[in-house]
């Protein structure tokens, strides 16, 4: 969630100090805190503006093209709206005993679309941190500890019709390594998981039984719960999650809220409801 840790503190960032050119001053730290963005809009609607002196903006409307996360990770598209914003000024001047979610008096809501190519899914996927993050979901599909296995050579194709197919080498300890090729279609569970459909799995080009596929996709299942999250004050839905050939569009709700003291930072937020 590092990337909704930056839109938070980029939102934050307008109203301390208040500034009268409030649009630009979000867009410059929004923009300073990712690693590079190629475009980006940001619009603040206020009716009166003096409520941005006492914490309040009515709403926030976000627009970025290639926004990098990291040096290896790019959103092709960003778009971000916010409902109504209401924060404890002189907590977030103060620091908010270091999480910015700690001078929130109401919750954040967003609606966040996400557009994702190909190409940077498959450079992302060789990123120190997504390449960690694969080990685990791996290894939680084919029933061993993160130590057990290597990832090889990961690679993603966006089939189009809501499919994928994704490739890896998969290495235990001195072995040699084995090819494994997921093919299949996705679906999303009670807005919070994403389930694999009508699955197709192959090692060194031989299908698995039905069995082995049925746990190996519930091990992909449990990896990609936004369930997790709700632990860290964070309440996402999947709106939307569509495969075109070659990108990659999401659609999710997201709800961040007020930390308590020890609570770590990060962000979230819509006006897109899923009621």
């Amino acid at each position: 969630m590092e990337f909704f840790t930056i839109l938070l503190s980029g939102l934050l960032a307008v109203l301390s100090p208040v500034n009268l050119v409030a649009d630009k001053v979000t867009e410059g730290a929004i923009r300073s805190r990712f690693n590079k963005v190629e475009q980006l809009k940001v619009r603040i609607d206020n009716a009166p503006n003096y409520q941005l002196i006492q914490g309040k903006v009515e709403r926030v409307r976000i627009a970025g093209r290639g926004v990098w996360l990291t040096p290896d990770i790019r959103v092709d598209a960003l778009e971000l709206e916010t409902d109504p914003l209401n924060v404890d000024l002189q907590r977030l001047r103060a620091g908010s005993q270091g999480s910015p979610r700690a001078s929130l008096r109401q919750p954040i809501q967003a609606g966040v679309r996400l557009v994702l190519t190909e190409s940077d899914l498959n450079k992302a996927l060789a990123s120190p941190n997504v390449a960690a993050r694969l080990k685990i979901i791996g290894s939680r599909a084919l029933g061993g500890s993160p130590e057990r296995y290597e990832f090889i050579n990961p690679k993603i194709e966006l089939l189009g019709s809501n499919r994928l197919r994704f490739q890896v080498e998969v290495q235990e300890k001195d072995a040699q390594p084995l090819a494994l090729i997921v093919e299949s279609g996705l679906n999303i569970v009670s807005g919070r998981s994403l389930q694999l459909v009508e699955p197709v799995v192959s090692v060194n080009g031989k299908p698995l039984s039905s069995l082995l596929v049925a746990a190996f996709t519930r091990g992909i299942s449990n990896g990609f719960n936004l369930r997790t999250l709700e632990e860290r004050g964070i309440t996402a839905r999947f709106l939307q999650f569509k495969v075109d050939k070659g990108e990659l569009d999401i659609a999710a709700f997201v709800r961040v809220d007020a930390a308590k003291p020890i609570a770590l930072l990060t962000t979230g937020a819509s006006t897109l409801r899923t009621d």
